[in-house]
């Protein structure tokens, strides 16, 4: 495995690949009934082949992520990794809530200490929500009584509120959405170099875009890739061009079963910074032209809008939407939104907005959805 830098303040080499705990593989297709002995086996594969760093949250998999993290790690493992989870910011309704979910947490992982704890998917109206409640006195407390070491938070929104919760703290990390879609999107590369310059270790989460890159593209994209002198699968290339980076500390991938296990950390294994040479840096520029070009809504599928009060599947409509574009499949996927129930299609949104507070992407979806309908 190789093995990085975490910023300035943190005397801590993380392996390049980090294991995501968000995209486990789940029983029946059902999101919050995890398979917990593919989900332990995976995980202790992992931490066995060098991987050293664990990310979970609150809200993943139905609030049961931590709990199948906090069984994975034991037998011996606790001490071979270093856990990461987060604090709910949009669930904090009074100072008391923050040492709550603090605590359930810790219960739920079975441990005294949360090695790299994060302010979850911050954006301008969570910050300041967070700021109304006191979090940096809480986060002195929370230190001083030896519950978290590291503090960090995880960010969704503008690269202007990105610099200033960035300098509003002595943070020893933070964990951005950054892949080569996304160098210009929410703190970007921007935000990575700025991050950096202020010593924070960073970590990437949304590597693959939901797993979007990983897959086989359309006829146009994949011919560029495939043109390429060097072999390499789609999924390795956005990884590889994260790692050549300098500035990020550790890429997150959220695995879903062994066999992506296995070839993330291979990719691991062959990254390294400034190693991509020439024709490969342009093979992506190339990749990333041709995306834009083709793909209309950027949805990474995480599914922070769900649920929706009035039903829509938000996440699935997208996806039918975008797949018709990208592949030219207008035919069969009019089908599958056509097959969906009345009560769970775009036309059922009722613009409540709710969906667009919650957006990672900051996506104006219900016009979206207004769009989608007229399209099918």
């Amino acid at each position: 495995m190789q093995y990085r830098n975490f910023g300035e303040k943190i005397d801590f080499k993380p392996s390049a690949l980090g294991f995501g705990a968000m995209r486990l593989p789940v029983i029946d297709g059902k999101h919050d009934i995890i398979d917990e002995k593919k989900s332990i086996k995976m995980i202790r594969y992992s931490i066995d082949k060098g991987l050293n760093y664990i990310d979970t949250a609150w809200p993943y998999h139905g609030r049961n992520s931590e709990i199948v993290v906090g069984k994975a790690i034991k037998n011996g493992y606790r001490d071979k990794i270093k856990i990461a989870t987060k604090l709910p910011s949009w669930e904090i309704k009074k100072p008391e809530d923050m040492d709550k979910y603090l605590n359930e947490q810790l219960a739920k992982l079975g441990v005294k200490q949360i090695d790299f704890y994060l302010l979850h998917t911050l954006n301008k109206d969570f910050w300041n929500n967070l700021l109304k409640h006191d979090v940096f006195s809480w986060i002195r407390k929370i230190k001083d009584e030896g519950k978290i070491n590291y503090i960090g938070f995880s960010f969704h929104g503008r690269i202007d509120t990105f610099k200033k919760i960035v300098d509003a703290y002595e943070w020893d990390f933070c964990q951005i959405q950054y892949n080569y879609l996304n160098e210009k999107h929410q703190a970007g590369l921007e935000g990575l170099k700025y991050a950096s310059s202020r010593g924070l270790g960073i970590v990437i989460m949304e590597p693959l875009l939901g797993g979007r890159l990983a897959e086989r593209q359309p006829e146009q994209i994949q011919q560029i890739f495939d043109s390429s002198s060097i072999e390499r699968t789609n999924a390795d290339w956005a990884l590889q061009w994260l790692w050549n980076q300098a500035e990020v500390s550790l890429v997150l991938s959220g695995m879903s079963n062994l066999q992506q296990v296995k070839e993330n950390i291979n990719s691991a294994l062959n990254s390294g910074i400034n190693s991509l040479n020439e024709e490969e840096l342009k093979i992506i520029k190339k990749v990333v032209s041709k995306y834009k070009d083709i793909n209309p809504v950027n949805c990474t599928g995480c599914e922070y809008c769900m649920p929706c009060p009035n039903g829509v599947s938000i996440p699935e409509i997208i996806s039918i939407y975008n797949t018709a574009h990208i592949y030219n499949q207008y035919k069969e996927n009019k089908k599958r939104y056509e097959q969906m129930d009345e009560k769970n299609k775009a036309s059922a949104c009722i613009d409540c907005h709710i969906c667009e507070t919650k957006c990672p992407q900051n996506l104006n979806i219900s016009k979206i959805m207004d769009r989608i309908e007229d399209y099918f």
